[in-house]
């Protein structure tokens, strides 16, 4: 028999309606209107923001602050939904001191779960994922089912962001086992749908298949309709199977306005168009490819689609290059290469601010060089990124000791995205990344200037080092068992090296000179380092 969950929605007002301090029993009734609360399903999460407060205002009045800090979080859960990071990320850290401080399981449980999506929305994994397993270790018999199944899903989750994917499996079961158990329909259909999403990240094409099919049967056998997420997990799967027309069928719902998608969810039709546009240009219908980022485009340029926007011109790209289009193809990608990066910056930053607005305490002031130095991090290969490099040259050159430079540009990297994957090249640029890193020796500093451009600062050495690190890190490249990620395609650096002595020169004229030589080493025949003079 299944068991219908009680959601909040218009209940949860009914249940604080008339409440009051002087009311009876009113501590179990403000009670039950946070359980209710705390369990309203994610589409339904703009209705608790009102009752949230009016709960948080309640409970102070009749000294419950377990009950006022519970109301809390389920504000910092509306917050974080709404894009308001900082501020659930303020709530959730205070939530958790007072729960320390009151050795309060309950609520220790629920503060590490909200932690744990605010680091992820910064970006933090690691501490997102040590955050989901303090929650899942803190919920006890009290918890109900459906919360101790959403903490096992978002541990779920973050295992599998942080490179654990058969751990995060056993999880999801865990999790889908118990929305199954009381009849959570709703909660089991969104565990499935972020195990699909997680079997297609990792490329289980058996796996993402059979959880595709277990998603179809929801609307049928449990009166669950697929939303707009779904649906685009759905048509991923079938275009990682070569299914490119059931992909973009997929989808005819959200595209004709039939699929859950409220008013407000621009990204999301966003996102869905551009898994439409993918799937017709790889099945050869162009003009309905072009037609449809048209769409796309008009839907961003309405709602402010930033991020979506950049990723439309990738698409762009890939859409001209397919129709002999090629220099319109090269303009766009190099649109879509400068946007990329400015929101990538962009992003960073508001993260490392948002970290520094929510920890406030000594201890967080002494972490601030680790949040600075996200900022200056690249998010892909961990590298430092072109804003260190900004910041930091310029001052190296100025200290008056030599200082190279080698600029490292894989070749024909471009073969390995269009033949294999995105995928596949992300992994080559990770591990190019560790190549450099271990072969430039002590001192030098690594950096990933964008695409498949790195850049290696060598303070303190002279040219002729600097070239016997880069030949040492050229042939480790060329020499790298490449296979197991690009089959029989070839992975090989050029590389041009500059110096500058005395403190003269600037930060763009080294870098000039080094790129000068750079390409001297492509018209030579690629795979190999030049220095000054650069016919050497």
């Amino acid at each position: 028999m299944q068991v219908t969950p009680v959601y909040a929605g218009e209940g949860t007002a009914a249940l604080l309606a008339g409440l009051s301090a002087r009311t009876p029993e009113v501590e179990d009734r403000l009670a039950a209107a946070l359980r209710a609360m705390e369990m309203v399903p994610i589409a339904e999460f703009r209705t608790v923001a009102e009752p949230a407060r009016r709960a948080e205002r309640l409970a102070a009045e009749v000294g419950r602050e377990d009950l006022r800090m519970r109301a809390r979080l389920v504000r910092a859960s509306v917050l974080l939904r709404d894009g308001d990071t900082t501020g659930s990320g303020r709530i959730a850290h205070d939530v958790h001191a007072w729960a320390a401080a009151h050795d309060d399981r309950y609520l220790l449980a629920r503060s590490h779960h909200r932690l744990s999506a605010f680091f992820f929305h910064v970006g933090d994994l690691a501490d997102a994922l040590a955050h989901a397993v303090q929650s899942v270790a803190y919920t006890g018999d009290e918890v109900p089912d459906r919360m101790r199944a959403e903490h096992l899903m978002t541990l779920a989750i973050m295992l599998a962001e942080n490179g654990s994917p058969d751990e995060a499996r056993g999880r999801h079961r865990e999790a889908l086992d118990l929305a199954t158990s009381i009849g959570d329909a709703e909660l089991s259909l969104r565990i499935v749908n972020t195990m699909a999403y997680t079997a297609y990240t990792y490329g289980d094409i058996q796996e993402a298949g059979e959880l595709v099919e277990r998603m179809r049967e929801f609307p049928e056998r449990h009166g669950q309709p697929l939303a707009a997420s779904e649906l685009d997990t759905i048509a991923r799967i079938e275009m990682m199977q070569g299914r490119y027309a059931e992909a973009e069928a997929a989808l005819r719902p959200v595209l004709e306005g039939m699929a859950g998608l409220a008013p407000s969810e621009g990204h999301g039709l966003a996102e869905c168009l551009l898994t439409v546009a993918e799937a017709q240009r790889l099945r050869g219908a162009i003009d309905a490819a072009q037609a449809t980022l048209d769409r796309a485009v008009a839907v961003c340029e309405e709602r402010g689609l930033a991020s979506h926007r950049a990723q439309i011109r990738q698409e762009q790209a890939a859409l001209y290059a397919a129709t002999g289009r090629f220099r319109e193809a090269y303009e766009e990608y190099v649109r879509f290469h400068a946007e990329s990066q400015a929101l990538q910056s962009a992003q960073r930053e508001a993260r490392a601010r948002a970290l520094q607005a929510v920890f406030e305490t000594e201890e967080a002031r002494r972490e601030s060089i680790r949040f600075r130095e996200m900022a200056q991090r690249d998010a892909l290969t961990g590298l430092f990124n072109r804003r260190y490099v900004d910041e930091h040259l310029g001052g190296l050159i100025d200290s008056g000791t030599p200082v190279s430079v080698a600029l490292v540009d894989l070749d024909y990297f471009k073969r390995v995205n269009d033949t294999l994957s995105h995928a596949a090249g992300d992994l080559v640029l990770q591990r190019v990344a560790e190549l450099l890193a271990e072969a430039a020796g002590d001192g030098a500093v690594a950096a990933r200037l964008g695409g498949e451009e790195f850049l290696l600062i060598f303070p303190d050495i002279d040219t002729d080092e600097t070239v016997r690190r880069c030949e040492k890190m050229r042939r480790a490249i060329q020499g790298h068992p490449w296979r197991p990620i690009t089959g029989d395609l070839p992975v090989t650096a050029s590389i041009g090296v500059a110096t500058v002595t005395g403190g003269r020169g600037s930060p763009s004229a080294l870098l000039a000179q080094a790129d000068r030589n750079l390409y001297a080493a492509k018209r030579a025949g690629r795979d190999r380092v030049v220095a000054d003079p650069a016919a050497a």
